[in-house]
């Protein structure tokens, strides 16, 4: 683990902008423009990015819906009906895949390709940071579920604070997803998605 406060303070999920070149080894030689016709990119890889953008996706989409239900230009329960369901499948699966990254393909990555193993310790903190969004996340969903079945003049309210959560939730998941996918799919390619049981 990192050091909010240490030499790795500036990788932090909040402050970073990037990899440094040091942990830009793979990246700098298969860089994303080659990743859809290399021919190493395998099932694993494809699921991977899947997932991703699938967590963009939705995230994006609670986000509008959220937006749309502060404007009052979708009705309330309309609203719960679409968004309930889709916020909590969102908190479960994210939080579900960052396990499997943590326990399993973390370790197994940083064995394959010990240079970059000072990466995957700072995207281990990013899952503790977006732990902590996902934890924000429910907080707000849950008073947003609760302002639906309340006083009308209470969900705008509740809506705007569920749309600020997700919209800074968004920025540092995207920049976390991003970073991963430049960690971990040149290390797929370099090596073969047979190298990693795969």
């Amino acid at each position: 683990m990192t050091d909010a406060d240490g030499p790795d303070a500036a990788l932090d999920l909040d402050r970073r902008t990037g990899w440094p070149d040091d942990l830009r080894l793979l990246i700098a030689r298969y860089p994303r423009e080659v990743w859809p016709t290399h021919p190493n990119l395998g099932e694993l890889s494809k699921f991977w990015l899947g997932r991703h953008d699938m967590f963009r996706e939705l995230n994006g989409a609670l986000l509008s819906a959220s937006d749309q239900l502060k404007a009052g230009t979708v009705p309330a329960e309309a609203f719960r009906q679409w968004f309930l369901p889709r916020i909590r499948f969102f908190l479960q699966q994210l939080e579900g895949h960052h396990m499997i990254e943590d326990h399993e393909y973390f370790p197994l990555l940083t064995r394959t390709e010990p240079r970059l193993a000072r990466g995957f310790d700072i995207l281990e903190n990013d899952h503790e940071a977006i732990h902590a969004g996902l934890l924000a996340l429910q907080e707000a969903g849950g008073g947003l579920a609760r302002a639906l079945t309340g006083p009308p003049d209470r969900i705008g309210f509740a809506a705007e604070a569920m749309s600020d959560t997700l919209s800074g939730f968004l920025t540092r998941l995207h920049r976390h997803l991003d970073d991963e996918e430049d960690l971990i799919i040149p290390i797929l390619l370099d090596r073969g998605e047979m190298a990693l049981g795969g």
